[in-house]
């Protein structure tokens, strides 16, 4: 299954440090399959409030993310980024092709209990 690593970061002044992480950040996620889905684009807030930037990394499964997060690599030029910019950072697997929400319908009923 997919695994995706999200960030939300919040707006930075301009530094150095975070022009030296953007540049070396792909180098360091490309060795375990992953990818950029979303990088610093426009977004729609439908509700609530979310300012500052969304990225998204896309890796082929969660042992792939784990490893990268980990990685000698990554280590090396995190605090790049987190010297500057504050944000919320998850990792979180995908569901499979043909997923069917059915099984986490009938737990939400099975927990307020209600029947199946």
């Amino acid at each position: 299954m997919p695994a995706y690593v999200i960030a939300h970061l919040q707006e930075a002044a301009p530094h150095p440090e975070i022009a030296e992480y953007i540049e070396r950040l792909p180098g360091t996620f490309e060795p375990y399959g992953g990818s950029y889905l979303v990088h610093v684009t426009q977004h729609e807030v439908k509700e609530g409030n979310w300012p500052g930037h969304v990225v998204m990394i896309g890796f082929p499964g969660i042992a792939e993310a784990r490893a990268w997060w980990d990685s000698p690599a990554y280590r090396e030029i995190a605090p790049l980024r987190s010297r500057h910019i504050e944000g919320d950072i998850i990792m979180v697997e995908g569901v499979p092709e043909n997923y069917n929400p059915t099984a986490a319908v009938t737990a939400i009923r099975e927990a307020a209990g209600l029947p199946a």
